[in-house]
């Protein structure tokens, strides 16, 4: 990578952070739609099993900036892969769990979930595929499909986002 390739990589990457902050921000004041947590509807087990998940998406997120902020596309799609395959519905919960959370959460719930699992997918393939330009948008899309799920459904936690 050339030393101009790496200044235009590296101002791509500012430039996506800066986005997705701004998009956090203006984000949640522009959807209309009622926030409404989900926590409370939860079984404990299904609020460790999310809260779990939820932690293991941040850290990977973290070391997705770190990894793309260094060029490192083996990792971002690793990572990525990671994020993606660790679907809440996909993790270790009995029939009467899943009947739970389904009876638990909106539909649009399940679907922002799905979505933002497939956009690390996306991230994934982008990664692999060495675009390092669509990397930088996906995982934007990432943190924006983040922020807008939390604004809506985890408002319990994430106070600021109701505002």
């Amino acid at each position: 990578m050339t030393k101009c390739t790496r200044k235009r990589t590296f101002r791509h990457i500012i430039l996506a952070c800066l986005a997705v902050v701004a998009g956090s921000l203006t984000g949640p004041l522009a959807e209309a739609q009622e926030t409404q947590p989900v926590s409370p509807n939860l079984t404990p087990k299904l609020q460790d099993l999310l809260r779990t998940e939820m932690r293991a998406v941040e850290d990977a997120s973290r070391e997705i900036l770190s990894a793309l902020i260094a060029g490192n596309d083996a990792r971002v799609a690793e990572l990525a892969q990671n994020i993606h395959d660790s679907f809440i519905l996909k993790q270790e919960m009995t029939p009467q769990d899943k009947q739970a959370l389904m009876a638990a959460v909106p539909d649009d719930f399940v679907a922002q979930d799905r979505a933002f699992h497939n956009l690390a997918a996306g991230l994934a393939k982008a990664a692999r595929d060495g675009d390092s330009d669509l990397q930088l948008a996906e995982f934007g899309r990432m943190i924006e499909a983040c922020t807008a799920c939390h604004a809506r459904y985890a408002t319990d936690r994430f106070p600021m986002l109701a505002e």
